[in-house]
């Protein structure tokens, strides 16, 4: 899986990271992934982000979508 857009909304304020924070506890809880392994690489201080998830992209994509 080369990108997935999906949209995402937090009730978290966004201040101090808690925001972006909170879209990664959400996706890494659904998906069952580490947290450790989402990295904000665009968009930290802007509404639109990108994550990068790391890791084996193969066992990533299967993970996400035995979770979707």
């Amino acid at each position: 899986m080369d990108r997935l857009r999906l949209k995402v909304q937090v009730t978290t304020v966004p201040e101090d990271g808690k925001a972006n924070a909170a879209v990664i506890k959400l996706l890494s809880k659904h998906w069952k992934i580490a947290k450790s392994l989402f990295t904000v690489t665009s968009g930290v201080t802007n509404r639109n982000k990108t994550l990068l998830i790391s890791g084996d992209g193969v066992a990533l994509t299967a993970k996400i979508k035995e979770n979707t």
